[in-house]
């Protein structure tokens, strides 16, 4: 397969003569689920109509869009009808419930949940990397579940599939850090309360970590967290090799939860076969969705907050000639819902609208 998948909609004749779907958000309360709604918008997704849908905690909220206020509404099996397309950003549970219903009304499912990534026929999905490995995605009438890859498989596939333009690769050793908006808005709230209290010396709230997360660094979480870190590392490592198609091994991962709000961040060592030259490493590993940041501006998580592109420096390894360090920062929750856009852009390609007969 050699054709390219295009980042826009240009490559889709259909819907640039106008071609409009309706769409479905559940968890359009979430932090993926408004991150979802901001992509749509930003890329200019025909859709006709937008359903908002989450649970009970977030019913009748207010949420903006495309200039317009609309209400959240409750997710029940009638929701699902004449919607072409729904974006499962809620929890697993919410999805692994849901799902069923919006398929059998003729939805195409995107999950940015993970609920479905063990599910048969499911496919875990990173048109980034598909782009970079030269393969084009085959539209079906009724195409399976979409599994937005985890984004920090999406950036160690394509920096290490890019990195061996340069060179053989040896070895590769990468540390991801993970920010608290992985768990949600949960997640977010549990880390500022326990640096408040902390702070003014009162008990910390431990239900999404069942650990102290505020001002450490853990490699584990408590016994009672769901789910666990390590997991959550396996789960990297699984899409990886989705992904990847075997085109390169997987690196040794070490996967940390770091006491930062927003955005990933990735130190990784990679070895090569013979010695290097830095520029020309460079050179490799810039392109789509990958910006190689000056010396002065490193990446960090707070200058990749908003931004659609993976931020990476390349730093030498002062102990060997054959290898180098790649610091990067990439905000996650951009990542994962720019996947999930492009994922049903692809299958809109021969997307009729409405219910499939």
């Amino acid at each position: 397969m050699s054709s390219n998948l295009k980042p826009t909609l240009a490559g889709y004749p259909d819907l640039v003569r106008g071609s409009f779907y309706r769409l479905a958000i559940v968890g359009a309360g979430t932090l993926k689920g408004k991150e979802v709604a901001d992509v749509l918008q930003e890329r200019n997704f025909p859709s006709s109509d937008v359903k908002l849908l989450d649970d009970e905690d977030a019913l009748g909220r207010l949420e903006s869009l495309k200039d317009e206020v609309t209400f959240i509404q409750s997710v029940r099996p009638e929701q699902f009808e004449r919607i072409d397309f729904t974006f499962f950003a809620a929890d697993l549970e919410s999805t692994r419930k849901n799902w069923q219903s919006a398929r059998r009304a003729g939805s195409a499912i995107v999950d940015l949940s993970y609920g479905l990534e063990d599910e048969p026929g499911a496919v875990v999905r990173s048109p980034w990397v598909e782009r970079q490995l030269g393969l084009s995605f085959a539209p079906e009438l009724q195409p399976a579940p979409a599994v937005v890859a985890h984004p920090a498989a999406v950036v160690l596939s394509l920096v290490l599939l890019r990195a061996q333009k340069a060179g053989v690769i040896r070895r590769a050793v990468a540390t991801v850090f993970e920010p608290a908006s992985e768990h949600g808005q949960k997640g977010m709230d549990e880390l500022h309360e326990q640096t408040v209290n902390l702070l003014s010396f009162q008990p910390q709230p431990k239900e999404v970590f069942d650990t102290q997360v505020a001002f450490n660094l853990v490699s584990r979480y408590g016994e009672q967290s769901v789910p666990p870190l390590a997991a959550i590392e396996n789960r990297i490592l699984k899409h990886y090799r989705l992904i990847a198609k075997d085109q390169i091994p997987a690196p040794a991962l070490l996967l940390m939860q770091a006491p930062i709000f927003h955005g990933h961040l990735l130190a990784m060592h990679v070895e090569l076969e013979r010695a290097i030259d830095l520029a020309g490493v460079s050179d490799c590993l810039s392109g789509d969705r990958v910006k190689i940041t000056p010396e002065d501006d490193a990446p960090s998580n707070v200058n990749a907050a908003g931004q659609n592109d993976i931020l990476l420096s390349i730093l030498p390894d002062s102990g060997a000639k054959n290898s180098f360090w790649v610091w990067a920062a990439w905000d996650n929750l951009r990542v994962a819902a720019s996947t999930a856009v492009e994922c049903a852009e692809s299958m809109a390609a021969t997307r009729p609208r409405g219910k499939i007969q």
